[in-house]
């Protein structure tokens, strides 16, 4: 199935408002979105914060706002009017999700918190993101990414054991907190199915960072020692992070005994499959020794010998690529897993697509992230306003 085909969508009459901004929350706005919802954006006055961050940008538009903002129209409302705070209130009689994310009791002082959106829709699923939680004793605590990264366990199993902290190279708390949030929308969706009741879904990047430890959380309480900085390296195998060949590093991925033995073989490094070396077992307790035997070999030869010797018998192994060799892969081209997108001001916008292919549907870009109160008048016109009551809120500043 080819991206940009156009068929029916999943979420095709569901609506959404999207009152988030910086990562977590657009993310999962864009993600309805391009599964079919009808999805608004409502941005303060001075917009999103993310607009602001530039650089990187290109042609003056932040490359942060752009990445989460597809597949959306987009209103500037004065959030701290009255009359703002009404328009909010009409959209919501006929939305079907709402999204924040602002500090704890931050859309109760605006008036839109979930008890009162619920009051004027009850079928309403409300995703509230946060750094930490809507409960709890750190509740009112504010959460960017990094602190996420550090607070939370990730920073402190990162980069070099001799180096300092380091975070990943993305926004990956941020990620995961919005791909999990659009995971409870749906649950909500299915369960009001079933109930024809809204609910509120509470998504928070610490949890969504306590999940990303996966397997190092039951390894701390099953070992009764907390995981350490490891570099590339994995604590239950080897050969299974990067070693530096003749030009670069290579990362090596041996997953078990077998693959072992191809690598082995295909280098044509039978003498190492001796006993101290056969088993994942043995490698692990001779992992200096054989780390040592692997790098003084892998420097004689190119990162792309090794890769291709060993990618001919299915091992698996790749060079470090750069983003811009990302983008080039083709097999990144063959998966349409770059868009291109129409935009008011940049000339052929390129950004991630939807990472999920269907059997039955696509899931094409259809709407350029927007500027800010692109489609404010559009909007409010489908609301019922008159052009005559949009040119005095303008004038009055409450929308632009």
């Amino acid at each position: 199935m080819l991206r940009g085909v156009y068929m029916s969508l999943p979420l095709e009459g569901i609506k959404v408002l999207d009152l988030s901004q910086a990562i977590a929350g657009p993310l999962a706005g864009q993600m309805l979105g391009d599964l079919g919802a009808e999805v608004i954006k409502i941005e303060k006055k001075e917009g999103d914060q993310t607009r602001k961050m530039i650089p990187p940008e290109w042609d003056g538009e932040s490359m942060i706002f752009l990445s989460n903002n597809r597949n959306k129209r987009g209103i500037s409302i004065d959030l701290k009017s009255e009359k703002g705070t009404e328009i909010v209130y009409d959209m919501v009689k006929d939305c079907d999700v709402f999204i924040e994310n602002f500090r704890t009791g931050g859309a109760e002082r605006l008036g839109l918190g979930y008890k009162k959106l619920n009051s004027i829709n009850p079928s309403l699923i409300y995703l509230s993101i946060s750094g930490f939680g809507r409960t709890g004793p750190e509740k009112y605590r504010g959460g960017y990414d990094i602190i996420l990264q550090a607070y939370g366990g990730l920073m402190g199993v990162t980069g070099d054991p001799e180096g300092e902290p380091v975070k990943v190279g993305t926004s990956i708390v941020d990620i995961a907190t919005g791909m999990l949030g659009t995971i409870g929308v749906f649950s909500a969706l299915l369960t009001r199915m079933k109930t024809n009741e809204g609910q509120y879904v509470d998504s928070s990047l610490l949890d969504s960072q306590v999940m990303l430890l996966n397997y190092l959380i039951p390894t701390y309480y099953g070992t009764g020692e907390s995981p350490t900085k490891k570099g590339s390296a994995h604590p239950s195998l080897f050969p299974y992070q990067s070693f530096p060949a003749k030009d670069q590093y290579i990362i090596l991925g041996i997953g078990n005994d077998s693959l072992w033995e191809k690598a082995c073989k295909a280098l044509e490094w039978e003498d190492l499959l001796i006993p101290k070396f056969i088993t994942n077992e043995q490698r692990l307790k001779n992992k200096e020794e054989l780390y040592n035997i692997i790098v003084d070999r892998f420097k004689k030869l190119n990162c792309d010998e090794i890769f291709e010797i060993l990618d001919e018998v299915g091992v698996p192994c790749t060079p470090i690529n750069s983003i811009k060799q990302v983008v080039e892969l083709e097999q990144v081209k063959y998966r349409n897993m770059v868009s291109s997108v129409e935009h008011p001001i940049i000339k052929n916008l390129k950004i991630p697509s939807f990472p999920i292919n269907f059997s039955e549907f696509s899931t094409p870009t259809k709407k350029h992230p927007p500027l800010l109160g692109e489609h404010t008048d559009e909007i409010l016109k489908e609301q019922g306003f008159s052009e005559d009551i949009i040119k005095i809120l303008r004038k009055e500043g409450i929308v632009s």
